[in-house]
C-alpha cells in the first residue's frame, strides 16, 4: 500500500515516543522507505538504534553530524519525501514549528519538506489545552499541516484527559489517508452500504445473515484513500469505521431504505455492498407469533428492494454498482439484476469458491458489465476494492 513512499518519521521529546518503533515497523512491512529524524530530548525516551535497526538508515540528530551520506542531508532528505509525520509532537517543537524555528536536525528538516505534514501532539492534558499550545497549532494549519487530534485518556503524568498521542494503528491509518492512493476521486461523492441488516422477531430474538462488512468497510476505505467524500451507511458489525468516512449507522432493512434513499440524489457513486435481509416479520411486537407443532412458525414480508429504487431514480451522471453473492449460475444471475435492477455494474461471487464470501479477508470477484466479464484473481479484499474503483473510473 506504501511501497516506494518515502516516509520521515520525527520524534520528539515525549514518553510516547516508545510507540513510534512500532509505526516504523508497520511502514517498513508496507514497503515504505522509512527515516527517523530525532531531537535530543528523545533520545532519552528511545535509543536511535532501534529505529535503525528497523528502518535499514541512519537516525538523524545532530544537524552538523558528518557520519552519513551528503544525499541525506537534511534538504535532501527533505526533497525524497512523499509525507513528514511529527509524532509524538512536544509543545516545544510544535511552538519552534509554528514560528519557523530551525535549531535542529528536525526542526531544520521539517521547514524544508514541501510535503504533507502530520502533527501528533502528546502532552499534559494543561499543556495541550493551554491556549498558547492551541495557537500555535492553529498556525500550523494556517500553514497548511494536518494536526491529528490526541487520544483522551490515563497519561503518564497520572492525570486523564486529552493529550494522549492515537495508537500506531490509528497513525498509520492517517499516512495511509495521505498519500497511499492517488487523489483520483477528489471531488466525488460516494455512498457505500455494508454489513448485515436485522430484522427484530421479538425483544430477543431477529433474522440476520453472515454478512461481516469487510468487503464494504475496505471499499469505504479505498474511496476515502482516493480523495471521495464518502458516506457508508453500515448494519451492526464488529468494525471501525474507516478514518476519512461519515458512517451513519442502521439496523433494520427499513432504516437501511431510508438511510440510503434519503441521500442518494446527491451522490456521484452509489455502491451497494451490504446485504440486507430479505424478510422481516409482520408486527413482530405483537402476539401474531405463533408457535405449531413444538416449532416456531412466523409470517413474513419482503423488505423494500434498496436497488431497485436506486436503479428506478437513478439521475443521469450516476454511477449504480451492486453486489451479486450466489451459489451457482452466477453469471447468469448476476447479469439478469444487473438488467433488472438498471446498475451500470454488478460485483459477483460465488460463495462456494475458497476465498470468497462473508468473513474471509480475501475475495474472489467477477465485475460485471453491459459490455464485459472482468474476472479477478483472489487477493484481498482491499485491493478487491481499488480494481472495483479502477473499473467504475475507467467507465
Amino acid at each position: 500500500m506504501l511501497k516506494n513512499k518515502t516516509i520521515l518519521l520525527a520524534v520528539t521529546g515525549s514518553i510516547a515516543a516508545y510507540k513510534i518503533a512500532y509505526l516504523a515497523s508497520a511502514l517498513v512491512k508496507q514497503q515504505a522507505n522509512v527515516h527517523v529524524l530525532m531531537t535530543e530530548n528523545a533520545e532519552n525516551f528511545i535509543n536511535p538504534i532501534t529505529f535503525e535497526t528497523l528502518t535499514s538508515h541512519k537516525c538523524l540528530v545532530d544537524t552538523f553530524d558528518r557520519n552519513f551520506q551528503y544525499n541525506v542531508e537534511h534538504v535532501a532528505l527533505a526533497k525524497q519525501a512523499d509525507l513528514l509525520m511529527v509524532a509524538p509532537a512536544s509543545a516545544n517543537v510544535i511552538a519552534k514549528l509554528a514560528h519557523g524555528i530551525a535549531d535542529d536536525m528536525l526542526t531544520t528538516t521539517a521547514l524544508a519538506c514541501q510535503c504533507p505534514i502530520l502533527v501528533a501532539p502528546a502532552m499534559n492534558t494543561r499543556m495541550y489545552e493551554n491556549p498558547i499550545v492551541q495557537d500555535n497549532l492553529g498556525i500550523l494549519q494556517h500553514y497548511g499541516m494536518q494536526v491529528i487530534e490526541p487520544a483522551v485518556g490515563y497519561l503518564a503524568c497520572k492525570d486523564t484527559g486529552a493529550g494522549k498521542m492515537p495508537e500506531p494503528e490509528v497513525l498509520l491509518e492517517h499516512i495511509q489517508l495521505a498519500v497511499s492512493h492517488e487523489k483520483d476521486m477528489k471531488g466525488k461523492k460516494v455512498l457505500v452500504t455494508a454489513g448485515p441488516t436485522m430484522e427484530a422477531i421479538d425483544p430477543v430474538r431477529y433474522i440476520t445473515n453472515h454478512s461481516t462488512g469487510k468487503m464494504g468497510y475496505a471499499l469505504a476505505r479505498a474511496c476515502a484513500q482516493r480523495g471521495a467524500e464518502v458516506t457508508l451507511v453500515s448494519g451492526k458489525v464488529e468494525l471501525k469505521a474507516p478514518l476519512g468516512v461519515k458512517l451513519v449507522p442502521v439496523t433494520s432493512a427499513q432504516d437501511m431504505y431510508e438511510a440510503v434513499t434519503s441521500r442518494s440524489d446527491s451522490q456521484d457513486i452509489i455502491i451497494k455492498a451490504a446485504a440486507v435481509a430479505d424478510y422481516r416479520p409482520v408486527h413482530a411486537s405483537d402476539e401474531k407469533v405463533k408457535k405449531a407443532e413444538g416449532q416456531m412458525s412466523i409470517p413474513l414480508e419482503r423488505t423494500n428492494d434498496i436497488l431497485k429504487y436506486l436503479g428506478e431514480h437513478k439521475r443521469e451522471g450516476q454511477f449504480l454498482c451492486g453486489f451479486s453473492m450466489e451459489t451457482q449460475n452466477m453469471l447468469e444471475n448476476s447479469r439478469a439484476k444487473l438488467v433488472k435492477k438498471n446498475l451500470d455494474m454488478v460485483a459477483a461471487n460465488n460463495l462456494k469458491v475458497a476465498g470468497a464470501g462473508f468473513g474471509t479477508d480475501t475475495n474472489v470477484m467477477t465485475l460485471i458489465t453491459r459490455e464485459e466479464v472482468i474476472e479477478l484473481e483472489m487477493m484481498s479484499k482491499e485491493e478487491v476494492s481499488h480494481q472495483i474503483l479502477n473499473q467504475i473510473l475507467k467507465m
